[in-house]
């Protein structure tokens, strides 16, 4: 007899696939995978090498959570065609789950690099950083506009981007540059949703690959602008050009009580003449 045909018994054959023998039995009593022989002798299941793929196509489909019904369904009407379609679903479903895998990898990394951020800065410090472009959600907002007008739309657009939960992105506020020259330090025209993983579209807000002026400021909404007066400053003697928008978010809202505790890193794209790197 063939090596491949030689009987194997229910002990044998679930050490063979890593899974325990009662499994087997379970499948045997539910018709889902039947063992190929019953000794006569003492009544025992017993297994063939070919029941193997068959076997690791059911283990396989439970590993994606395939449920069992949907899988004696497959059983009984086994075909390529039949399992290239369930095979589709499940991959769809997978890339989906890795997807979101990602976005909430991205979300926690984000998160400790703000608690490294809180545990090193310097409040005082204006630095020069470099960003990659990001797209990003905007949505218009001006004086006129409500607080409960502006969640309003921040919940309009989270939900056009099926965005599951709130953590799942990062939020802001922006600044034109124009204003903040002019002096209209609180011209807030956009806020901003970066969420993980956005593809590059038509609508979206470009937030430019490049050098950026990063500082931090702590403290009542009053002295925002004493802040930014600073950075202008800073720029100006620097022989730095800023350019499109400030971008503003806080950074330590999962670790404070009071909103006088409350951090907003500010980051400003530049355009530098004769500088490449500096701080105060």
């Amino acid at each position: 007899m063939d090596e491949q045909n030689k009987l194997l018994t229910i002990g044998q054959f679930a050490a063979l696939h890593g899974i325990n023998k009662k499994t087997l039995m379970w499948y045997d009593e539910i018709g889902l995978f039947k063992p190929a022989a019953i000794n006569p002798v003492n009544g025992y299941r017993c297994y063939n090498y070919h029941q193997s793929p068959v076997l690791e196509t059911i283990l396989l489909l439970r590993e994606l959570d395939v449920s069992l019904t949907e899988i004696q369904n497959f059983m009984k009407n086994r075909s390529a065609e039949n399992m290239k379609c369930l095979l589709d679903e499940k991959i769809a479903d997978l890339d989906l789950q890795i997807m979101h895998l990602k976005a909430v990898r991205k979300t926690l990394y984000n998160h400790h690099q703000n608690m490294v951020t809180l545990l090193t800065m310097d409040l005082s410090e204006i630095t020069i950083v470099e960003k990659e472009e990001h797209c990003l959600v905007t949505v218009d907002i001006d004086p006129n506009i409500t607080f409960e007008k502006e969640v309003e739309l921040i919940t309009a657009e989270t939900a056009r981007y099926q965005l599951g939960r709130l953590h799942d992105a990062s939020y802001g506020s922006m600044i034109p540059v124009t204003s903040l020259q002019s002096g209209n330090f609180d011209d807030y025209t956009k806020l901003f949703i970066e969420i993980p993983f956005l593809k590059q579209e038509a609508g979206l807000h470009i937030q430019p690959k490049g050098k950026y002026i990063r500082a931090f400021y702590k403290g009542n909404w009053d002295g925002m602008s004493l802040r930014y007066q600073a950075i202008l400053d800073y720029a100006r003697m620097q022989g730095l050009k800023l350019s499109g928008f400030s971008y503003e978010k806080g950074i330590n809202e999962t670790v404070i009580d009071r909103i006088e505790d409350y951090i907003v890193q500010i980051e400003i794209p530049i355009i530098s003449s004769n500088q490449t790197s500096s701080s105060v």
